[in-house]
């Protein structure tokens, strides 16, 4: 009985520190970091390489931190994670070069590298019938604290304008280590039953558990449909915007755009993740790349507003529909024993598309259009899907199950 109690507490606690932490860390880049960054004298070409640390840190660490997690212990981790959300804002306190801000971003970025994957590991491990609704609820609950919080950061900086010292952009990362001492208190009350007997693995280690997961074609296979779709996230967020500008769209008209956008994957992902529980995750991880792929090539064939939002929110319901049941199938098909560092490298290469679907896109808009940019994600998501298809529904997959 206690132990379903616990079970059932863990949604919630998990939920209420995703929020929280991610909140604070959004807070952190989105608007202030280029403002600060700008105020401080870096220029365009810095600012870029300044906001990239942050999913890079998730790239280098998302795996190994899997793998610690599952020897050292969930909590352990999580705490590490906590320490970082709160401690790493009040360093941006400390800062009159924008160089500096370099290695700050990695040290807060390694806050995120560490929740994301160990949330996932903890609620899957938790939840086995009903395990893609608990992420999904989870995973809502971080995206309500992604949207809210860039316009609280908006607002704090406009209010604190007149404040000499850089005290307007400041004020916002002292609020964002206060906020996230609510995700410390729940971190140090949540119970772990999976508290790792080790204090330290060696670096042989971390390599043997390395090895076997990413031998493990189903687990592969399925991250990289995640990578695919935050490669076509990253494309569609950074110049979605810009080919709206170009079409001479209204600044809160695309703010419209994305906010929709947004909400719709935060109200949909608990629904899907029901559904996942319910249907062959595979087909809907399936569904749901080409539902990402389809509408992003669509968007420089389109110049009405109404169709755009279509396009938008159909991307944005792929978007839900397929990530939901990547982290569920993952968990399903792991072995339990290294369930961390299963997700963990779900997470890692997630990041790699996220990080570098801006960079290759822009190259290819630059080099050619729009259009090329756009339909390069549909390409890249044809390739995928007809590599996961053929993975996660061949024969030989039954052997990794």
């Amino acid at each position: 009985m206690a132990q379903k109690e616990t079970s059932k507490k863990l949604i919630y606690y998990l939920s209420i520190i995703g929020f929280f932490a991610i909140f604070s860390t959004t807070i952190s880049k989105n608007p202030v970091l280029p403002l600060f960054a700008k105020s401080l004298g870096a220029n365009a070409e810095l600012i870029g390489l300044i906001a990239a640390l942050s999913p890079f840190a998730g790239i280098l660490f998302g795996f190994p931190v899997g793998i610690l997690a599952d020897k050292l212990g969930r909590k352990k981790m999580l705490l590490a994670s906590g320490v970082i959300f709160v401690v790493g804002p009040l360093l941006y306190l400390l800062v009159n070069n924008p160089l500096y801000l370099i290695p700050i971003r990695f040290f807060h970025g390694l806050a995120t590298a560490i929740l994301g994957p160990i949330a996932s590991t903890m609620i899957s491990e938790a939840y086995v019938k009903d395990r893609g609704e608990k992420l999904g609820i989870y995973s809502s609950a971080t995206l309500v604290g992604r949207t809210i919080a860039p316009l609280l950061g908006g607002a704090i900086i406009s209010i604190f304008a007149s404040l000499s010292g850089f005290w307007n952009y400041k004020l916002v990362y002292v609020f964002a280590s206060a906020i996230s001492l609510v995700a410390f208190v729940f971190i140090l009350i949540l119970h772990d039953d999976s508290a790792g007997k080790k204090t330290q693995l060696s670096a042989k280690e971390l390599l043997e558990h390395a090895k076997k997961v990413l031998k493990h074609r189903l687990i592969v296979a399925t991250a990289l449909v995640e990578m695919t779709i935050y490669f076509s996230f990253g494309a569609f967020e950074t110049y979605l915007p810009l080919y709206l500008n170009d079409l001479k769209f209204a600044a809160y008209l695309i703010g419209i755009i994305f906010s929709l956008q947004t909400v719709s994957i935060a109200l949909t992902k608990p629904l899907f993740g029901r559904l996942a529980d319910r249907i062959d995750k595979r087909v809907q991880i399936a569904f749901g790349l080409l539902l990402v792929g389809v509408p992003i090539a669509l968007i420089p064939f389109f110049t009405h507003t109404y169709l755009l939002i279509a396009i938008s929110l159909i991307f944005g319901l792929g978007m839900s529909f397929a990530t939901v049941a990547t982290s569920a199938y993952t968990a399903d098909v792991a072995d339990k024993r290294q369930l961390g560092a299963s997700m963990g490298a779900l997470s890692s290469i997630m990041d790699i598309g996220h990080t570098f679907g801006p960079f290759v896109v822009g190259l290819i808009i630059g080099t050619w259009s729009y259009k090329a940019g756009f339909v390069s994600c549909l390409v890249l998501a044809a390739v995928i899907e007809i590599l996961f298809i053929s993975i996660a529904f061949g024969k030989s997959s039954k052997k990794e199950l």
